[in-house]
C-alpha cells in the first residue's frame, strides 16, 4: 500500500481539534446502547444461534470489523471470552465530542502495516501471502478509513469511504500543515516514539503500544476535522486482517468490469467478471490502485464491494453454526482488531440486530482534483463541502440563511488561533469581495477557544449564519464581547479555506495528466444502497 511519503517528521504536540460548540452527550456509564432490546437471554442456545444469524444479516454490511466481531460474539456461548479478547484504546479521549440523540459515528481504520501489536514482524509464510513485502515495509498509513453514521432510529446506516490520499490539514505534527490523510496515524506514531527514545525510553514494545496509541488518535482527530461530525467509536484492523478475514470465511465473490493485471504491485491479476478470491486474492483485490480508471476513488469502490461480499459470505457459508469456523473467526478479530474502549460489541450487536433489515447506503467522499504536492499524488478535497454533504447524509441540521442575509451589512473580524498562515488574510480579502466589511485582523485572544468558530454582535445573526454555512458549518453562536454589527471568524487549526473562497484554484505544481495529456476528472462515483443478500456490485 505504499510507505510513508514524504521527509521525516518528528515530535509532537497535543491535538484534540474540534469546533467549538459542538453537541455533547452526558457522561455515560456504561456501554451506549443502539436500537431497542428484544433480545430474550432464556432463549435456548439453538435459538440463539439462529437469531444470531438473522442479526448478522441484518447488519452486517458496512463494516469489516462489524462483520468479524458482530457475527462471532452472537453466535458465541462465552461471551466474556469475547468481549475480553480485544485490545482496546482511549485514543478518543473522554472530552471528545459525541453525537447526540443516541446516533452512533464509527470509523472503521484499515491499517497497512507488516507488524503484530508488538511491532514484531509478521511471520514470513503470512508475508508471503499478503503479497506485500516484508516488515520493512508499508509503514503505518490508514489506507482504508470508512466512516459509518448509525441514526437512533436505525432506519438507515450511512458509510463515507475517504479517500486515503486526500491532501488535509493535520494538527500536532510539526512542521506540517497539510498531509495525505493516511499517514496521520504513522506521522504521528513516529513522532511520539522519537520523544519517548530522546526521554530515554528503550523497550521496543512500549514504543511501539505508545506510539501506535498516538497514532489512533492523530487519525481520529485528522477525520473529525474533515467531515465535521463526532467520532464516538472506532475499530482498527491490520493489513493481515483482511487476509485473516477473507480467509475465515472461505474466500469471497467479487465482481470486476474489466481484467486487471497488477502483478508488479499489488498481485492482483484477475479477468473481467463475477469470481471467487482466496484471502491472498481478496486482500491484492482491496490493496490494487495502480491501473484503476479513477486510482484512489475506484480502491474505494473496492473497499466496499469487499465489505459487502464478506458479510454475504459470513452468511452463506454458515460460520455462525460451525464451531471450528467461529474458532477461527474469533482468532482473527482478537489478532488484528483494535477497538475504542468502553465499545461492547456482543450488547452492541444484538441492539442494533433487533432493529430488523436496516438498508446500507455507501458514499465516497468528493475530490475536486488531482494533483502533486512536493512530488506525491494527492487528492485536491474542499473540507467545507465534505462537512456539508456528510452533515446532510447523515441528517444533521446545516446551518440555514434567512432571505435577510441576501446581502450582508455586518464587519467582518478574523482572527487566527491556530490556522495556516495566510488564512485570515485570505478569508478577509474574499469576504470583502462578496460584500462584507474589512474588519479587524489579528490573532486570538482569551475570548477565543482553539477551534473555529463564529460569534457575532446585536444585529448580525442573519450574516454570523450565513458565514458558517459558507465555512462548512461552523459553529456559532451570539457572545456580549461582539459589538454590535460585527461577525468574528476564530479561524483554528481545523481550518481549511473553502475552494470558492480562494484566491486561486492552484496552489501546487503541475496536476498529474493522463496519457493523452488531458487532466484527469475525479470520479467518486453513484452512492451505493445495498443490503446482505445483495448482488456483489462491479467495480473497476
Amino acid at each position: 500500500m505504499g510507505t510513508v511519503a514524504g521527509r521525516q517528521r518528528t515530535a509532537v504536540n497535543g491535538d484534540n481539534a474540534f469546533p467549538v460548540g459542538a453537541p455533547r452527550e452526558p457522561t455515560r456509564r456504561g456501554p451506549q446502547r443502539v436500537g431497542s432490546r428484544i433480545a430474550d437471554h432464556r432463549a435456548p442456545r439453538r435459538g440463539r444461534a439462529r437469531r444470531a444469524g438473522l442479526i448478522l444479516t441484518r447488519m452486517l454490511v458496512a463494516t469489516t470489523a462489524l462483520a468479524v466481531l458482530a457475527g462471532t460474539g452472537l453466535a458465541w456461548s462465552a461471551k466474556q471470552d469475547f468481549d475480553s479478547g480485544f485490545t482496546h484504546s482511549t485514543a478518543i479521549g473522554e472530552d471528545a465530542p459525541r453525537s447526540g440523540g443516541g446516533a452512533v459515528n464509527i470509523l472503521l481504520i484499515g491499517l497497512d502495516t507488516r507488524k503484530d501489536l508488538n511491532g514484531n514482524d509478521l511471520p514470513k509464510e503470512i508475508l508471503d501471502q499478503l503479497h506485500a513485502g516484508d516488515g520493512t515495509e508499508g509503514g503505518y498509513n490508514a489506507n482504508s478509513l470508512i466512516l459509518l453514521h448509525i441514526p437512533a432510529d436505525v432506519s438507515k446506516v450511512v458509510a463515507f469511504s475517504i479517500p486515503r490520499d486526500d491532501y488535509v490539514a493535520v494538527t500536532g505534527i510539526p512542521g506540517y500543515q497539510q498531509i495525505k490523510i493516511k499517514e496521520a496515524y504513522g506521522l504521528k506514531k513516529a513522532a511520539v516514539q522519537a520523544k519517548l527514545i530522546e526521554q530515554g525510553e528503550k523497550d521496543p514494545v512500549v514504543l511501539e503500544r505508545r506510539g501506535r496509541e498516538a497514532g489512533r488518535a492523530s487519525i481520529v482527530t485528522t477525520v473529525r476535522n474533515l467531515v465535521g461530525v463526532p467520532i464516538d467509536r472506532f475499530a482498527e484492523i491490520s493489513l493481515a486482517g483482511f487476509y485473516d478475514l477473507a480467509t475465515a470465511v472461505d474466500g469471497v465473490d467479487v465482481c470486476l468490469n474489466h481484467a486487471v493485471d497488477d502483478s508488479e504491485f499489488s498481485g492482483a491479476v484477475f479477468p473481467a467478471g463475477r469470481q471467487h478470491l482466496n484471502g491472498s486474492q481478496a486482500l491484492a483485490f482491496v490493496r490494487q490502485r495502480h491501473g484503476l480508471l479513477n486510482g484512489d476513488l475506484d480502491r474505494t469502490h473496492r473497499q466496499q464491494a469487499f465489505l459487502t461480499s464478506v458479510a454475504k459470505s459470513l452468511k452463506d457459508s454458515g460460520t455462525l453454526t460451525n464451531l471450528s469456523k467461529l474458532s477461527a473467526l474469533m482468532d482473527v478479530a482478537h489478532r488484528d482488531v483494535v477497538l475504542s474502549d468502553g465499545w461492547n460489541l456482543f450488547d452492541f450487536a444484538r441492539d442494533l440486530g433487533a432493529a430488523g433489515s436496516v438498508p446500507v447506503e455507501f458514499h465516497t467522499l468528493p475530490v475536486l482534483r488531482y494533483d502533486v504536492i512536493d512530488g506525491q499524488d494527492v487528492n485536491i478535497v474542499d473540507p467545507a463541502a465534505i462537512k456539508r454533504e456528510v452533515r446532510a447524509a447523515f441528517g444533521q441540521e446545516v446551518p440555514k440563511t434567512s432571505t435577510a442575509a441576501a446581502i450582508p451589512t455586518s464587519v467582518v473580524d478574523v482572527h487566527n488561533v491556530g490556522s495556516a498562515n495566510g488564512q485570515a488574510a485570505a478569508l478577509s480579502a474574499a469576504l470583502t469581495t462578496r460584500g462584507y466589511g474589512a474588519g479587524v485582523l489579528g490573532n486570538g485572544d482569551s475570548s477565543d477557544g482553539p477551534y473555529s468558530a463564529i460569534t457575532y454582535g446585536l444585529g448580525a445573526e442573519d450574516d454570523a449564519r450565513a458565514l458558517a454555512e459558507l465555512l462548512g458549518g461552523l459553529p456559532v453562536s451570539a457572545s456580549p464581547s461582539v459589538e454590535d454589527g460585527r461577525v468574528r471568524i476564530a479561524l483554528g487549526a481545523d481550518f481549511t479555506l473553502p475552494t470558492e473562497l480562494s484566491p486561486s484554484t492552484s496552489t501546487t505544481t503541475a496536476p498529474t495528466t493522463t496519457t493523452s495529456g488531458s487532466t484527469p476528472l475525479p470520479d467518486a462515483g453513484k452512492p451505493l444502497s445495498t443490503n446482505i443478500d445483495s448482488t456483489i456490485p462491479c467495480v473497476n
